[in-house]
């Protein structure tokens, strides 16, 4: 599969490689350190904000977890029924 922008295809091969290693050679035998693959996944991951900027695509469209306001909102009055049960 592709990503979502042309110019982040290779950055993708090269985190999925690496993924894909560290699952069968790492994880699998029990070692959950998944820092090896940090660094070619901090510049995937920028390079598909760039691409999802550029393309103008609304993730809020996609999916409700990306609406502004909503996490916020619930943890606010959370913390708020929180503390008001305790004075």
């Amino acid at each position: 599969m592709s990503s979502v922008g042309e110019d982040c295809n290779e950055l993708k091969q090269q985190y999925d490689a690496c993924f894909n290693s560290w699952f069968s050679e790492r994880f699998l035998k029990g070692q959950t350190d998944d820092s090896a693959c940090a660094p070619i996944f901090r510049i995937y991951k920028e390079c598909v904000k760039r691409a999802i900027k550029e393309k103008k695509i609304d993730l809020r469209e996609i999916d409700p977890i990306f609406e502004t306001g909503i996490e916020d909102d619930n943890a606010n009055r959370s913390a708020g029924n929180h503390q008001a049960g305790k004075s």
